[in-house]
């Protein structure tokens, strides 16, 4: 079925990390929101925070947009489900920064160029001056494709900005006359997103933060050009995606069963009935989930019910399988091990071989204990013999790719079916156990090394993975839901 790319669109990127990017993405969903329209969000890359903000700040529906699970086609074919909708792209990193320093590959700028999104460049002028024009200029020299259609100069007065503003708009145009200066954003405290090590805190943790959300889209009503800011949206081209996506979400109409109340258009060869029940976790503490994720499960007929391992006292009624994924269970240590019954659940469940997957922090809870970064040690589940503890530095950090399964898991289809899955891993927390049963390299092949453990009808590591990058595992993971329900009526 042939698709088109039409959503007026703009990707905001920066020359790096903590320009401001979700700052003034929140801040230009919200404008967008006041002006009457309806925006959608996409955060580009393997990221889950920036995500909660465009929804749980903005309100937003937010997806994510990846070359590297998804391909191109699948990428294009994400952007598409929006249809003519004013779409805003948050970038990651720096504009160009990706998988390499040799290229563009992962990296923002790809994704930019595959869907032909113009794209407005976030600077940060504090504590520079002039050097800030050699700035941008760099950043147009790589631009190849033209994608750079304006500047947003952020975290600078506005007396500072007033004299800049001529110099660099005459500069701009000595270079490029398709490049506009759109305003500016004011350095404001009160606007500020406070930051952790794997990034900006969650929205909930951040105190006022719809607020400091509305504050910062009246600055940038105030000083930003937002109608030359829907000008580049509106005059982001149409795009044919000739075929239907190998990998990727496909949102449906509103509904009852998905974060943002979608529910997939059936599109799947495999539909169990009756339909399953996946138990997944989601509270404060576990809420790392990509969207497409659950609607692989979702659109096969399985019922997503969502439980808090911090205030449950057991699993959801006829739960046929387990899903425990990424967040911050070390920010709630004490709470995960008072509950107990929880706790307990849990791990009888996955030793009776209810299917299950744990995904970083979902698999540092089914350790034995994990020891927090002052050395205090709390119990968790002890669906294996294993403990967590901080490392104190980056552990692992990167896409990888499962390579292959090793014996005596290679007989097991469910296990077999793993291998091609695509992720990443980014935790400061070690384990004593990280399993041996998979093998897994990064995209390029380098760096392999063993991971995950396999328990039964358990997957469990670090690595989060993108289930439509590998739906031959989904399909069988969902199958083995099914077998474990015959054997228990």
């Amino acid at each position: 079925m042939e698709k088109k790319i039409l959503a007026k669109r703009v990707l905001i990127a920066a020359a790096g990390s903590g320009s401001g990017k979700t700052t003034v993405t929140c801040a230009l969903l919200l404008a967008l929101k006041n002006k009457g329209l309806e925006p959608v969000a996409y955060k580009c890359g393997p990221d889950y925070i920036d995500p909660l903000f465009h929804k749980k700040v903005a309100g937003v529906e937010s997806r994510n947009l990846d070359v590297f699970f998804a391909k191109d086609q699948g990428v294009r074919s994400v952007l598409s489900e929006c249809g003519d909708r004013y779409a805003v792209l948050e970038g990651v990193m720096g504009l160009y920064d990706g998988q390499s320093p040799e290229g563009i590959q992962g990296s923002c700028y790809e994704i930019a160029a595959l869907t032909r999104t113009p794209v407005i460049v976030i600077v940060d002028a504090s504590g520079i001056g002039r050097t800030v024009i050699s700035l941008i200029k760099g950043l147009l020299t790589d631009d190849g494709e033209h994608l750079i259609k304006g500047i947003v100069l952020n975290k600078i007065s506005a007396h500072f900005y007033k004299k800049l503003k001529p110099v660099l708009e005459k500069e701009l145009s000595d270079i490029r006359d398709d490049v506009r200066l759109l305003g500016f954003f004011p350095k404001d405290a009160s606007v500020a997103l406070e930051s952790r090590y794997l990034g900006l805190k969650l929205p909930w943790e951040v105190e006022g933060v719809r607020e400091k959300a509305e504050r910062a889209a009246t600055l940038l009503s105030e000083h930003a050009d937002l109608e030359g800011i829907l000008s580049v949206m509106e005059a982001a081209p149409a795009l044919d995606v000739k075929e239907e996506a190998e990998a990727g979400g496909q949102p449906g109409a509103d509904g009852e069963g998905l974060p943002g109340g979608h529910t997939p258009e059936d599109g799947t060869a495999l539909r169990v009935t009756p339909p399953l029940t996946l138990a997944v976790a989601l509270d404060d503490a576990f809420c790392f989930y990509y969207r497409e994720n659950l609607e692989q499960f979702a659109r096969r007929g399985v019922r997503i019910r969502y439980f808090s391992p911090l205030t449950d006292q057991g699993l959801p009624e006829g739960t046929d399988g387990i899903l425990l994924g990424g967040g911050y269970p070390e920010n709630h240590l004490e709470a995960l091990s008072k509950n107990r019954t929880m706790r307990d659940a849990i791990r009888e469940s996955i030793l009776a071989g209810i299917p299950a997957l744990a995904e970083c922090g979902g698999f540092m809870y089914l350790h034995r204990a994990i020891t927090d970064v002052s050395g205090n040690r709390y119990e968790m589940a002890g669906a294996f013999d294993a403990e967590c503890s901080y490392a104190g530095h980056l552990v692992h950090f990167g896409y990888l790719k499962i390579t292959d399964v090793k014996e005596p898991f290679a007989s097991d289809g469910l296990m077999k079916s793993l291998v091609g899955m695509k992720g990443h891993e980014f935790h400061y927390f070690e384990s004593t156990k990280n399993g041996d049963a998979f093998r897994a390299a990064a995209p390029s092949g380098e760096r392999a090394r063993n991971c995950m453990i396999a328990l039964k009808n358990g997957l469990f590591g670090f690595p989060h993975f993108y289930y439509a990058s590998d739906p031959a595992f989904i399909d069988a993971f969902i199958l083995r839901m099914q077998e474990m329900r015959r054997t228990r009526s």
